[in-house]
């Protein structure tokens, strides 16, 4: 006799696959239907992995956060949930019916949480990974591909990457055309800002010290994710000769590097670091030059590293070198949202967005 009471994995997916069953329906201009010119047709993934390509791509599970953005801003009908339920604040940055999907869970990095079962009952087409492609990853995908035998497709996140990436996961869905036009928004926006930072001397960029949790004293060294849009922008920071990840560092090495601009996601920070005594000396809270990064309804700079970020590298520019940035960020983030989120925000929506608070 069948248990009355479901184990944890078919009961996640069995209340996943109701509240998808009571999701409105997306309005016209936000469906992106395959038509007949568009139709996938097999394609290597980032990783150089052969993927059979579904006929039509109507559900898709991604694998973590990166790859839930970057699927939403895409083909937003076929997004089945998220890692991670987003919250009240997030949802109202969010096409209605589509930020309120269900917590799925993971399959990659920290807390990965949804097991094969998981993904099985939910019926994908289609398995979206974006992040690293290294044998670690490669190894998992091809598991996963094999066990279920649901194509999955595996994505470089890094932001150089970003526009290929978006041109695979188009040929994939039959989305080609979205596919270009988010492609090439990335392509122009990274290719401007490094033509800016590029026109001022090495010597004459500010240093930079990218600050994490609620002391600033966590962060990220050279070759880190979390770093990543510094490098790619050619600004540096200050941490970029140590090399590794995330990293906790002592006070006396902050006070060593004395940034002059210090980008922060955390708002306890920014609100003490002003009135704190132990960084009062350093060059970038003497001049008031600590900013808050946008996260609604997902980082600008970091939290999760996708193509949540794009929209930061304007960001970061105007933060470090305003001479060279003297773009209206206001305009930069109702473009972006409208193009990306497929929202238009209002001017209220615009300076809580900006002003980085959660």
């Amino acid at each position: 006799m069948a248990s009355a009471h479901p184990e944890p994995g078919r009961r996640r997916w069995l209340q996943a696959g109701a509240a998808l069953a009571l999701t409105p329906a997306l309005p016209a201009w936000a469906q992106t239907e395959t038509t007949p010119t568009e139709r996938p047709q097999p394609v290597t993934d980032s990783a150089g992995r052969p993927v059979p390509a579904p006929a039509r791509v109507r559900r898709i599970f991604p694998a973590g956060p990166p790859a839930a953005i970057a699927v939403y801003t895409l083909a937003p009908d076929a997004l089945l949930g998220w890692p991670r339920a987003n919250r009240p604040e997030e949802i109202e940055f969010l096409l209605p019916g589509v930020g309120s999907r269900p917590e799925i869970g993971r399959l990659t990095g920290r807390g990965n949480s949804a097991n094969l079962e998981t993904v099985i009952g939910l019926q994908p087409d289609l398995i979206v990974d974006t992040g690293s492609v290294r044998p670690t990853f490669v190894e998992l995908a091809d598991r996963v591909q094999s066990q279920t035998r649901i194509p999955y497709a595996l994505l470089d996140g890094r932001l150089e990457a970003v526009a290929d990436s978006y041109r695979i996961l188009g040929r994939l869905t039959g989305r080609t055309a979205r596919a270009e036009a988010l492609a090439r928004y990335a392509e122009t926006t990274l290719r401007t800002v490094r033509e800016r930072v590029a026109r001022v001397p090495r010597e004459q960029r500010p240093r930079v010290y990218f600050a994490r949790g609620p002391l600033g004293l966590e962060t990220g060294l050279g070759g880190s994710i979390n770093v990543e849009m510094f490098d790619a922008m050619g600004l540096g920071h200050v941490a970029q000769g140590l090399q590794g990840g995330l990293a906790r560092v002592p006070l006396e090495q902050v006070l060593a590097w004395d940034p002059e601009v210090i980008i922060t996601i955390d708002q306890t920070f920014a609100q003490s670091v002003r009135n704190n005594p132990l960084w009062r000396s350093v060059s970038a809270v003497k001049t008031g030059r600590v900013h808050l990064s946008p996260k609604l309804p997902f980082g600008w700079v970091d939290f999760p590293p996708g193509v949540n970020r794009l929209p930061g590298l304007w960001w970061i520019g105007q933060k470090a070198l305003p001479a060279q940035f003297p773009e209206d960020l206001r305009t930069i983030a109702r473009d972006f949202y409208r193009l990306f989120y497929q929202v238009d925000l209002s001017p209220a929506q615009v300076q809580r967005v900006l002003a980085g608070r959660d």
